[in-house]
């Protein structure tokens, strides 16, 4: 796991940093986006803010499997499949490549 994001540079646990063109995160059914997310005056992560998955604090991160992403069923099988092929999409043009 990666311990900071600066840009495109990412540092790991072993202080080691490395550019890369996109993160994805598989956190689970119940995900703590506590480094990812702004924090409320009570110093608690609020949800991650962001359009569609698209992140709106952190450039070329997206999210898929939130609740209420996009749909009812973004934070279900059934969904996620459609969010993370848009975000996934979305994170390909952003960084000038074509999509296949």
């Amino acid at each position: 796991m990666f311990t900071h994001i600066n840009g495109s540079s990412v540092t790991w646990t072993d202080s080691a940093k490395e550019d890369v063109d996109a993160i994805i995160l598989a956190t689970g059914y119940a995900p703590d986006l506590g480094y990812l997310t702004p924090r409320n005056a009570l110093d608690e992560a609020i949800r991650p803010r962001h359009r569609d998955g698209t992140s709106l604090t952190h450039p070329r991160l997206a999210h898929v499997g939130l609740e209420w992403q996009r749909s009812l069923s973004s934070a279900s099988l059934r969904g996620v499949g459609r969010n993370a092929r848009r975000s996934a999409r979305r994170l390909t043009l952003a960084l000038g490549r074509s999509w296949h």
